[in-house]
């Protein structure tokens, strides 16, 4: 009578555990019960050279589970607990934060009240980001109740027995004693090399009841072991989805604590991701499910969301247009140059040799380029083909003309007609200019070499003799062979002049693009390229540009030959200031900023060098 007694109490606590946490479960599913997620209270930033993490440590503490912050060293990479953080009371569910060096960090606290705490359950979390249209999964939150992690790690024990009984060495499979009874009866010779380990091949003698040592060993081999032993092999799988309902999951998991039953917790999690250009807010909410005995029973309803307010530098910008000063000049000119290769001797054009044809297609679509222009009209195209020193001067000066008007020829089928009339000719007989250009840029020569032939052409009222004499030197061949061929170009000057402009000259103001492509990477957070373009402006937005990439001395050294009275000059001075430790004088530009533009004091709000002097400044305007 008494065990039915105890049985029959023991039904009743389990029935009301069981509808315990039924009623859990359906306040959990209607929102009566929540995770809880809010801003963290105020508290002084991390140093930047220092990286948060946190971890916890839970056990049956009368306060619940302990979470404990840590921060690891840069220079060390050491872990140094600094202090314990206690439940966040913050139930505001926005927070104005900075983005600084293209960065933002977001730290929010994730609690779990003690009526969520259950020892048979296990919660995952998963906070989600929402960065304009984009929406991304965070690191997940895992909190496990002990039982269930109890339960987790006995699934674990019995699949590893499960393999620990799977056979790995062969020799298992094999009766090895009466097997070797057996040849040392029946095949001596093999069973004397037992101790022997030369190579031999396999015996093919049988004993006298025509039994073969292949024989002898498939019946004594436990063929029903292996057999058995197979068969396991191939239940591994099945055997890990029976014995593990729920896996322990360690990639892309930030936290994952075990709590006792009915025990609270907080946790603070912190999120650093790179800003967007025009990132005015992130969205951050959490999903999750509950888990019971390996088995979803919830998924839990998507909390509330957390908003983040992005302040960035770069809104602080001087967005007035700059113009430079532009001189127009009446008449324009331009060339360029192809290396076109004749036979020797020859003036024809051939497509087919060298790169002749991509050279000419190249031409042909640089004058293209230059008909098309309504702007601009042809004065003149003076075509000039120029030889090498090789052979006599007044030789080379009628192949160089010939070769002009050969070019001019092929380039007139390829311009509109009203232009073949500005068309001209000239020539270079021998390029001399251009090869002591070549010999003094040489790689190959020596110091020695390249002064001799410089000295050698130097006067050249007599180019033949010139050449003869440079036939002498030893250079002479790696001349002819690798420069001379250089010297064989045909250039071409475009000189032109622009429709309907009368005077020489105009001055004009234009839009500065240079500086225009600077103030656009500084709104699209590309503070690097913003130095390079700004820099050499040395004005209000170029120091800007120092202060978003961290470069602050730089910054500090242009603001102070600024004006004075210019209220954002003030203020990003302040900032500056702030940022180098020199509180007091930031104090000061800050208030003088203020006296200019009374407004700035609510931005101090949303930057984190500007935020401790808000208070003490607004007292003053109170």
């Amino acid at each position: 009578m008494c065990f039915k007694n105890r049985s029959f109490a023991i039904l009743l606590l389990a029935v009301a555990v069981s509808c315990t946490q039924y009623k859990v479960v359906q306040k959990l599913a209607s929102g009566q019960v929540a995770v809880g997620l809010a801003v963290p209270g105020d508290e002084d930033d991390a140093p930047d050279d220092i990286e948060a993490v946190i971890d916890s440590i839970s056990g049956n503490l009368p306060e619940g589970p302990v979470i404990m912050n840590a921060i690891r060293d840069s220079e060390t990479g050491e872990m140094v607990a600094t202090d314990v953080i206690n439940a966040s009371k913050v139930t505001a569910r926005f927070r104005n934060v900075s983005e600084r060096a293209g960065y933002v960090s977001i730290g929010f606290d994730v609690t779990v009240p003690a009526a969520l705490s259950r020892s048979a359950w296990k919660m995952e979390l998963f906070p989600m980001l929402v960065l304009q249209e984009d929406t991304t999964g965070l690191e997940s939150i895992y909190i496990t109740g002990s039982s269930y992690r109890e339960a987790q790690l006995r699934g674990y024990q019995r699949y590893n027995r499960f393999l620990e009984s799977i056979i790995t060495d062969s020799s298992d499979f094999v009766r090895i004693g009466q097997l070797e009874i057996f040849l040392a009866r029946h095949f001596p010779q093999t069973y004397a090399m037992k101790t022997d380990s030369s190579f031999v091949s396999e015996p093919m003698a049988e004993n006298l009841f025509g039994v073969t040592q292949y024989d002898a060993l498939m019946h004594y081999k436990k063929k029903w072991k292996q057999n058995r032993n197979d068969r396991k092999i191939r239940r591994k799988g099945r055997m890990y989805a029976r014995y593990i309902k729920d896996p322990i999951i360690s990639d892309g998991v930030r936290l994952d604590t075990v709590l006792s039953d009915g025990t609270g917790f907080t946790y603070r999690y912190s999120h650093r991701f790179r800003s967007r250009p025009n990132l005015k807010k992130a969205v951050v909410f959490l999903d999750g499910r509950l888990y019971e005995r390996g088995e979803l029973i919830l998924n839990m309803p998507r909390t509330d969301d957390m908003t983040f307010y992005i302040s960035s530098l770069s809104t602080l910008a001087d967005r007035t247009v700059k113009y430079k000063l532009s001189i127009l000049e009446r008449t324009v000119y331009d060339n360029t140059k192809a290396l076109i290769d004749f036979e020797k001797g020859c003036a024809d054009i051939d497509t087919s040799i060298s790169d002749n044809a991509s050279e000419l297609l190249r031409i042909r679509k640089c004058l293209d380029d230059v008909t098309s222009r309504e702007d601009l009209i042809l004065d003149s195209l003076v075509i000039s083909a120029s030889c090498s020193p090789e052979g006599t001067y007044r030789t080379n000066e009628k192949l160089a003309l010939s070769r002009s008007e050969s070019v001019c020829k092929y380039i007139s089928e390829y311009i509109p007609a009203q232009w073949k009339n500005s068309l001209k000719v000239a020539c270079v007989p021998e390029n001399w200019r251009q090869l002591r250009l070549l010999v003094r840029n040489d790689s190959v020569m020596s110091a020695a070499d390249i002064s001799a032939i410089l000295r050698m052409t130097d006067d050249l009222k007599r180019p033949d003799q010139v050449e003869k004499l440079l036939e002498t030197h030893p250079q002479y061949r790696y001349i002819r062979e690798k420069l001379y061929p250089k010297l064989r170009a045909v250039s071409f000057d475009f000189y032109l002049h622009r429709a309907g402009m009368v005077k020489d000259t105009v001055h004009t103001t234009e839009v500065d693009t240079v500086y225009k492509q600077g103030l656009e990477a500084l709104e699209n957070l590309d503070y690097k390229r913003a130095v390079t373009l700004l820099r050499p402006y040395r004005d209000y937005n170029s120091a800007l540009a120092f202060v978003s990439a961290e470069y602050n001395h730089s910054a500090l050294e242009i603001l102070q030959q600024l004006d004075t009275t210019d209220p954002k000059v003030c203020y990003l001075t302040a900032l500056v200031l702030s940022r180098l430790g020199q509180k007091e004088a930031a104090k000061a530009y800050f208030r003088q900023s203020l006296l200019y533009a009374p407004h700035l004091r609510y931005r101090a709000n949303l930057d984190p060098e500007m935020s401790m002097f808000q208070s003490e400044i607004e007292d003053e305007y109170l």
